[in-house]
């Protein structure tokens, strides 16, 4: 079947259109995105903004449209952080829904990390023993570790590279006391519950995902995505660090000619660049595996194992 899939994030609107069916993996058939940037369209108290509003509503009208075009005979909708955490997020879906026809379901920081994980899993395979998986995303980070396809730990954190940057950095070249102050808050954060994950035991495997994975290994020297998904890539804990006090003193159009890194998200690769060090010193790993399926790919493979379970 072909499905199309909506993920609002705090950064972009994607439209996913992939041919699916079960036993196989989700076959990418079209894309389109627009890059909302509801993160940063969250007044000061914390409600999104008019223009934050019409912006989704018209994306999501023009999704619709794309997504019929393409011949997609279901489409799945979802939010994350920027509208999970919004204070007027009822109002804003109700809203959307009136103006569009479309339910946006607002997706929980623990189910968020639990669908993630799944996809990671799946990607992999059982050979990866027991996964950890981190997803860094523009509103939240994502933690999650078990050796099953569920879980046994998953959370989110408010440590998205959008939030971070809308909160704590200025444009340009960042002070080292600022970076200094950011990276404490990041790591107490973390930090505070990284038992939960700790406790079962060391990983034989441990993934990043999502884009500001892949930008950060694109930087430190991972393979370009033109070479396609399947070409190993890492990102490894000493190339970041080197790269920290790089990224610190570039100002906003040197960090856009950065391989793997778009205009628009320039600003996000310090902050995101300092929760994936915290990371994997926290949690002592040398390097994370970079994997290319994440949230998307995860809702679209629980929609799969549902139709499964219905047909028997």
């Amino acid at each position: 079947m072909r499905l199309g899939v909506l993920d609002i994030g705090s950064n972009t609107g994607h439209l996913l259109v992939v041919d699916a069916h079960r036993g196989a993996a989700p076959l990418p058939a079209y894309s389109h995105k627009e890059p909302l940037r509801l993160a940063e369209h969250l007044d000061a108290t914390g409600s999104v903004s008019r223009q934050g509003i019409d912006a989704l509503a018209e994306f999501t009208i023009g999704a619709q449209r794309v997504a019929e075009e393409k011949g997609c005979e279901d489409m799945l909708a979802f939010a994350t952080s920027a509208v999970r955490d919004a204070i007027n997020s009822d109002a804003v879906l109700d809203e959307v829904r009136e103006r569009t026809g479309r339910s946006i379901v607002v997706l929980a920081g623990e189910d968020e990390a639990r669908l993630t994980f799944l996809a990671v899993r799946r990607w992999l395979g059982w050979s990866a023993g027991r996964l950890w998986v981190f997803d860094i995303g523009g509103g939240s980070l994502e933690i999650a570790g078990g050796a099953d396809e569920e879980p046994e730990v998953a959370w989110s954190l408010p440590l998205g590279a959008a939030r971070l940057a809308r909160q704590h950095l200025a444009a340009g070249p960042v002070a080292d006391e600022a970076i200094r102050q950011l990276r404490r808050q990041i790591r107490a954060d973390i930090a505070r519950d990284a038992g939960r994950l700790l406790r079962p035991g060391s990983p034989d495997h441990a993934a990043g995902t999502s884009k500001t994975f892949r930008s950060l290994a694109r930087i430190c020297g991972a393979a370009p995505s033109a070479e396609g998904p399947l070409v190993p890539r890492s990102l490894a804990f000493d190339v970041l660090a080197e790269w920290i006090p790089k990224l610190a003193a570039m100002g906003h159009d040197e960090l856009a000619q950065l391989p793997g890194v778009s205009p628009s998200r320039a600003h996000q690769i310090l902050p995101g660049a300092l929760v994936a060090e915290a990371v994997m010193d926290i949690f002592e790993l040398p390097a994370l595996e970079v994997c290319p399926w994440a949230l998307r790919e995860g809702v679209i493979l629980e929609r799969l194992d549902q139709i499964s379970d219905l047909a028997f």
